[in-house]
């Protein structure tokens, strides 16, 4: 990620790209619900943040059809006369088309940012033959997209949506970032339901991280360490704490906090220690967030630390992933939290 470069208007143009091979058929009405409610909600968060979002849709089989281009979120249709299943999956030519005809969008006067989700039920095997085929060698088109991700401005964010590890492979194979790589369930209406779900919580971080000067992302889809680095911090306006307003304790074994914090020989106050986040688990909305810089031993927190690592306001699952750089904590607000061994605890001292 990195920061914006102007103080003028956020600019948000959000891409659906949509599979509409024959294989979709089972899921063709699911599909328009789920769009439609994605785009309602990109309405309902663009009039809270004050953010300007402007949708374009592609959908493709053999072909790839732009079926609605850069339209005011306020403004838009249902896709259910829009979304046509039959035919085959063009994958690639649909990502290529639909960046390429999105890069010819003017960007003046404004804070202008790309978000593009594409969503497919299968693997590519259309693209080298159809009338939009940017190449007739497979190899060459692989080479195309991947060349073309690289070489991204860096407010561009390409995400995609795949059924399986053998299509989160294949789009890493072709250069999208893996963290902007999800699996879906493609067999039922539930799973992709959830991955609407998936979907707005990824955009819900990319235009809460809008509000604190954050263009793009290669971690789209990542709540964790891992969307933490110097770029990342600096653009959303973080400072670390004096280093007399903190302290580190090694935990030597599991034991409650209030206990361990004692036997340190220190004052307990409740909300004033954190834990290192060592499994996936929910992070609430009234928790706060730390992050620390592993070879200084600085610490970030504060509400731009919650929105760094992409959470709503709202009750969360958080993975500590691994990183090499930072480690995230977590405000323990129960004396009976459990400290894990070979952990720190980070306990405030003002």
């Amino acid at each position: 990620m990195s920061a914006r470069r102007s103080s003028q208007n956020y600019i948000n143009h959000v891409a659906l790209v949509l599979d509409a091979s024959s294989s979709m058929s089972h899921l063709a009405g699911a599909v328009v619900e789920v769009a439609d409610q994605q785009i309602a909600y990109l309405a309902r968060r663009s009039r809270e943040l004050d953010q300007e979002t402007r949708v374009t849709v592609y959908v493709f089989a053999d072909t790839v059809e732009c079926v609605i281009y850069d339209k005011d979120v306020l403004r838009m249709p249902s896709l259910k006369q829009l979304y046509r299943v039959g035919g085959m999956t063009a994958l690639l030519a649909a990502t290529l088309k639909s960046q390429r005809e999105l890069a010819q969008t003017a960007q003046l006067y404004g804070d202008h940012s790309f978000l593009t989700f594409v969503l497919t039920d299968g693997q590519e095997n259309a693209s080298h033959r159809g009338p939009d085929a940017p190449a007739r060698d497979p190899r060459a088109l692989v080479r195309a997209v991947s060349e073309m991700i690289e070489t991204q401005e860096d407010n561009w964010t390409l995400a995609v949506l795949v059924p399986d590890q053998m299509g989160r492979r294949e789009a890493m194979q072709c250069g999208f970032p893996k963290d902007n790589v999800a699996v879906w369930d493609a067999t039922s209406t539930q799973g992709l339901e959830e991955a609407g779900q998936v979907i707005r919580e990824a955009t819900e971080k990319f235009m809460v991280g809008r509000t604190k000067g954050i263009r793009g992302s290669r971690a789209v889809f990542s709540t964790g360490a891992e969307a933490v680095n110097k770029d990342t911090i600096k653009a959303a306006g973080l400072t670390p704490l004096k280093s007399s307003d903190y302290q580190l304790i090694p935990v030597t074994r599991d034991v409650a906090v209030r206990e361990w914090v004692v036997e340190c020989g220190h004052e307990f106050r409740n909300g004033g220690a954190f834990y290192e986040l060592s499994k996936s688990e929910k992070v609430q909305a009234r928790k706060q967030i730390a992050v620390l810089e592993k070879k200084t031993d600085r610490v970030f927190t504060g509400p731009e630390a919650r929105a760094l690592l992409g959470l709503p306001d709202a009750e969360v699952r958080v993975k500590p992933d691994q990183n090499d750089d930072f480690t995230i904590f977590v405000q323990s607000t129960s004396v009976n939290r459990k400290l894990v061994a070979q952990t720190r605890l980070l306990l405030m001292t003002s």
